[in-house]
C-alpha cells in the first residue's frame, strides 16, 4: 500500500470549533487563572485547536483543598456506591464515543480509525476496576495470637496527585483516576499541556456524575505538576511519563514522604529464535512496532534474532514497516499519523542519524519528510551495536532496531541488557524455552509469540528505569491502598 503524502495533511476540519475548557475543582468546571496559556494543537497539521489556561498555584490549592473535603464521605461509601458513580461515567463516555475519539484524534495526532478502541478500553478499565473494588482479598479474619481476633481492613491512602502523559491522554487518565476512585481515595488529576481536551471533556462529565471534590482536574505545565507533587496534603503521586519527569516528581513528592507510582519508560526487546513464524511476526511488529507513532513505553522497539531468521526477519519488517499507510488522520486508511510536536520529530530523526553515523543501516524510512505536521516515516534501522545510544535509550517514535545474536542464550542476555524493564516478547516454537525466558527476563509484561496485548483484568508496570507500581488489575488497587490490622482482645 503506497503511503500518502503528509502534505495531503492540510485538508482537516474546521479548527475554529469550541472545545471544553476548564478546570474541574470541587464539581464546578472553572477557567484556569494562571497568567499564561498553552496552545492545544493538531500535529498532523500544526495548527492550534484551543488555547489553554494554566492553572495558577491557587487553582491548585484549591483542587487539593476540594479533594481532601470529599475524601472523608468518599471513602466511607460503600464499593458498591463508588462503582455505581464509576459506572455512570463509563456510560457516559461510551455514548459519547464519537465526540472522544474525534477530539483524541486531533489532538494527539491519532489515525482516526484506531481511536474508537481505545475509547472502549477506557469504558472497559472503568468497569472492570468499579467491580473489582467489590471483590477485595485479605487473610481470613482468626486468632492468630491466642486470646484475639485479627482482621485487617484495607483503607484508601487519601488525596491522589495524578500526572498524566501526551500520548495516550484519556486512556492514561483512566490509568490514574479509576483505581484511585475505585479504592475511595479523591484526586487531583492534570493531563499534558500539549493534549489536554480529551480529559477536559471528560471533566464536563464529570461534573455532572461524580460528587464534588471527588475527581478534580486542572490543566498547566511542569510547574502545575511540580506543585501538585510537593502539596502537603497530597499523600500520594501517581505519574506516567519520562524518566526524567519520574525523577523530578520523586524528588518533589520526598519531603512529604509520599507513596509514588512511577509508570516510566520502556525498551521492549523482541528476541525472535531460529523456529518463529516471521510471517505472524511481522503482521504483529506492524502494529506494535509503529502503532500511535512508535510513542508507545511497550511498543516492539528493539529486535533481536538468531542467525538462522535475521535476514528473513529484516526482509519481512522492513517490507511491513514501508507498506504502512501516512496521511490526515482524519481519514480512514491512515494507519501511521505524526508524532506529538517538532521538537519530537527532531529528537526521533536524530537517533537515526546518530545510529547511520556509528555504522548502523537504514532499511527504509529514515528521512524527514516535507510538508506540513510532524510526520516521520517507519523506519528499521539494523545493525547496530549492543551498547548503541538507539539500542539503550527509549526513542518514543516509529523506529526499530533489528541485531543478530549468535544463539538463543546471548539473545536473552542481550534483551536484559538495557536500564528499562517494562515490556517483551519472545517468538518459538518451543514452549520450554519460552516458559524459561519469561522466568529470567525481567520485565513487567512478557508476551509468547505476541506483543502488546493487554486486557484490564492483567497488571501493568515495570522494573528498573521504568519504574515501580502497577496498573489496571486488582493490583493497581492495591497500590492505592494500605492493608491495617486490627485486633480485638477478648
Amino acid at each position: 500500500m503506497s503511503p500518502a503524502r503528509p502534505q495531503d495533511a492540510a485538508r482537516r476540519h474546521d479548527p475554529a470549533r469550541a472545545y471544553d475548557i476548564a478546570n474541574l475543582i470541587d464539581g464546578q468546571l472553572v477557567p484556569g487563572g494562571g497568567a499564561a496559556a498553552d496552545p492545544a494543537r493538531d500535529p498532523s497539521t500544526g495548527v492550534v485547536l484551543a488555547e489553554v489556561p494554566r492553572s495558577s498555584p491557587e487553582d491548585v490549592d484549591r483542587a487539593v483543598a476540594a479533594a481532601r473535603r470529599a475524601f472523608p464521605g468518599w471513602r466511607a461509601l460503600s464499593p458498591g456506591e463508588r462503582a455505581a458513580h464509576l459506572n455512570a461515567l463509563a456510560d457516559a463516555l461510551q455514548q459519547d464515543l464519537k465526540a472522544f475519539a474525534e477530539i483524541e484524534s486531533r489532538n494527539a495526532g491519532k489515525p482516526i480509525a484506531a481511536v474508537p478502541d481505545e475509547i472502549d478500553y477506557c469504558v472497559d478499565n472503568i468497569r472492570f476496576l468499579a467491580g473489582a473494588a467489590r471483590n477485595l482479598q485479605a487473610p481470613a479474619a482468626g486468632e492468630y495470637v491466642t486470646g484475639a481476633t485479627s482482621f485487617v481492613r484495607r483503607e484508601p491512602v487519601g488525596v491522589v496527585g495524578a500526572i498524566a502523559p501526551w500520548n495516550y491522554p484519556l486512556m492514561m487518565a483512566v490509568w490514574k483516576f479509576a483505581p484511585a476512585l475505585a479504592g475511595g481515595c479523591t484526586v487531583v488529576l492534570k493531563p499534558s499541556e500539549l493534549t489536554p481536551l480529551s480529559t477536559l471533556r471528560l471533566a464536563a462529565l464529570a461534573a455532572d456524575l461524580l460528587p464534588p471534590g471527588v475527581l478534580n482536574i486542572v490543566t498547566g505545565d511542569g510547574p502545575v505538576g511540580a506543585q501538585l507533587a510537593a502539596h502537603p496534603d497530597v499523600a500520594m503521586v501517581s505519574v506516567t511519563g519520562s524518566v526524567a519527569t519520574g525523577r523530578k516528581v520523586a524528588a518533589a513528592a520526598a519531603p512529604g514522604l509520599k507513596r509514588l507510582h512511577l509508570e516510566l519508560g520502556g525498551k521492549a526487546p523482541v528476541v525472535v529464535l531460529d523456529d518463529a513464524d516471521v510471517e505472524a511476526l511481522a503482521a504483529a511488529l506492524r502494529a506494535t512496532s509503529f502503532g500511535n507513532a512508535g510513542q508507545d513505553c511497550t511498543a516492539a522497539c528493539r529486535v533481536i534474532a538468531t542467525p538462522g531468521v535475521y535476514g528473513r526477519v529484516v526482509e519481512a519488517l522492513t517490507a511491513a514497516a514501508a507498506s504502512l499507510r501516512t496521511g490526515p488522520t482524519d481519514d480512514p486508511t491512515c494507519e501511521l499519523g505524526p508524532l506529538i510536536s517538532p521538537a519530537q520529530r527532531a529528537r526521533v530523526a536524530g537517533f537515526v542519524e546518530r545510529a547511520v553515523a556509528a555504522g548502523a543501516s537504514v532499511t527504509t524510512g529514515g528521512t524527514v519528510p516535507d510538508g506540513p505536521g510532524a510526520y516521520y516515516p517507519a523506519t528499521v534501522v539494523i545493525g547496530p551495536d549492543q551498547d548503541a545510544e538507539i539500542v539503550q535509550q527509549e526513542v518514543f517514535g516509529p523506529v526499530v532496531t533489528v541485531q543478530m545474536a549468535p544463539d538463543r542464550e546471548r539473545a536473552l542476555e542481550m534483551a536484559a541488557d538495557v536500564p528499562y524493564g517494562l515490556a517483551a516478547s519472545v517468538w518459538t516454537a518451543d514452549a520450554g524455552f519460552a516458559l524459561r525466558a519469561a522466568a529470567e527476563l525481567r520485565f513487567g509484561a512478557v508476551w509468547v509469540n505476541d506483543h502488546i496485548t493487554g486486557c484490564s483484568e492483567m497488571p501493568h508496570g515495570g522494573f528498573g528505569q521504568s519504574g515501580y507500581g502497577r496498573d489496571l488489575s486488582g493490583y493497581a488497587l492495591d497500590h492505592y491502598c494500605e492493608p491495617r490490622h486490627v485486633m480485638v482482645r477478648w
